[in-house]
């Protein structure tokens, strides 16, 4: 099963950090849709935060493993950018979440 975190900072609900761990285990190695997706719309989501808000975030990876802090910027703009694009990160993964409920959890923390 794919566990999906998002941390989010009580206050604002800003994300502060998010991890996905584990393998949906919904097929075969390489024929596994489920987690093509989820890996799809998480490296996609950390690649176009460092294309288009010109962020690098400090992201690890590894097989089954992708985890980041998020920063918080001074550049009011360019932060509001990076939360957007997070944002829109929470909702495709909950829509996987909802589709392949056996192979996906997503939860949600605040701090």
């Amino acid at each position: 099963m794919i566990d999906i975190t998002f941390v989010r900072r009580a206050a604002d609900r800003r994300i502060v950090s998010f991890a996905v761990v584990g393998h949906a285990k919904y097929a075969k190695l390489g024929k596994d849709i489920v987690c093509a997706g989820v890996s799809a719309v998480t490296v996609g989501t950390v690649n176009s935060i460092e294309t288009l808000a010109g962020i690098e975030l400090p992201a690890r990876m590894k097989d089954g493993w992708l985890s980041s802090d998020i920063p918080v910027l001074q550049d009011a703009e360019a932060d509001g950018r990076m939360q957007l694009l997070l944002e829109s990160m929470a909702v495709m993964l909950e829509t996987i979440s909802k589709s392949y409920g056996k192979h996906v959890v997503m939860r949600e923390s605040l701090v």
